[in-house]
């Protein structure tokens, strides 16, 4: 059986893309609560900007667009906002207040650049609909992309795979927060991406421990200290 976190335990669901990413980047972030902007960072908020406006409800015939939709999961310890969840009228959807029928769910998420070549993306996109699963106890197959600079979307499916590297991703996230760690930096290609870069480090603060196995083996004690 799952852990479920309280009020208190709750972390940003925005880490787990950063997280994904770099373990480090995201302990820089949410841990020791350090930022730098760049460019990639700079154009990804003015979109969230344009799209985040949680007074805005539209109706498109069966579809309806919510934005900027708070969120949480207390299975995932998690809580955040999405971009826009459609609710698409459906047969096999729930009921919402003020409205006739039953509405199918899907969460949408705007992106500044393309489909990424990692999972950062579809982890997060899965996290925020694992979160509307748990408040509205309804079952969601899919969420989509939009890539500003594609300029369409890209659909996810929400496989059992993707939705268990989630759980995964979010009880290793608690674990290093519950006990203040910033792991030590894994040098690769992708550092040159990461806006944290002057504050990380990586070549300075490196070691030959294997990020991965210092997580596995942190959470694993961390599951026998709460039975």
């Amino acid at each position: 059986m799952r852990k479920r976190y309280t009020d208190e335990e709750l972390l940003a669901l925005s880490g787990i893309q950063h997280f994904c990413f770099c373990p480090r980047q995201w302990a820089l972030i949410h841990v020791e609560r350090q930022w730098e902007e760049n460019l990639r960072t700079a154009e990804g908020r003015l979109i969230h900007q344009r799209v985040d406006d949680p007074f805005f409800t539209e109706s498109r015939g069966d579809v309806i667009v919510s934005r900027a939709v708070p969120l949480v999961s207390y299975g995932l310890g998690l809580y955040g906002v999405a971009d826009v969840v459609e609710c698409i009228r459906s047969e096999d959807g729930v009921s919402l207040p003020g409205r006739e029928g039953l509405w199918a769910m899907r969460p949408v998420e705007y992106k500044r650049g393309r489909p990424k070549i990692d999972e950062r993306d579809e982890v997060q996109l899965c996290a925020q609909a694992l979160c509307l699963e748990e408040m509205l106890d309804t079952r969601i197959g899919r969420g989509d992309f939009y890539y500003n600079e594609i300029r369409r979307r890209v659909p996810l499916l929400l496989s059992d795979e993707l939705r268990e590297r989630v759980y995964t991703l979010s009880e290793e996230m608690h674990v290093l927060f519950a006990r203040g760690v910033t792991p030590a930096a894994e040098v690769s290609r992708k550092c040159n991406l990461c806006s944290l870069q002057n504050v990380c480090m990586p070549k300075l603060t490196k070691k030959p421990r294997s990020v991965r196995k210092y997580l596995q083996k942190h959470v694993k004690e961390a599951c026998v200290e709460d039975v």
